[in-house]
């Protein structure tokens, strides 16, 4: 009866960590469009981002508009190279709708007065 619960014992905890082992596989595989994914998104996803350094790539996207390239994400205030290198396979830039101009504002044509 004893070897029956401690095959059984062992069977729980080979469970487990294939559980964990296939869990920590998803969340590594998950990839996260830096021109669409918001603080919370970026937080979660990316190594060496917390929510600052999230809410600080949304503020820089929305200042001056989609990221054209991975690289350009060191741009960003707290962003080295090292956090793009270690990102690089989390991170999509996929197309996003450039920002348009506020309603109103006033428009300069070259050559006219």
């Amino acid at each position: 009866m004893k070897s029956f619960q401690q095959i059984m014992k062992s069977v729980a905890l080979a469970l487990l960590l294939v559980g964990s082992v296939l869990t920590a596989t998803a969340a590594a595989s998950e990839k996260v469009d830096i021109n669409t994914a918001d603080a919370a998104t970026l937080d979660r996803v990316l190594i060496n981002v917390g929510p600052a350094k999230a809410e600080a790539i949304v503020e820089y996207r929305e200042a001056n508009g989609p990221f054209r390239s991975v690289e350009q994400l060191a741009l960003v205030s707290g962003i080295g190279l090292k956090t793009v290198e270690k990102n690089r396979d989390l991170i999509m830039v996929g197309y996003a709708t450039p920002r348009r101009p506020a309603a109103g504002a006033a428009r300069s044509s070259p050559g006219r007065n």
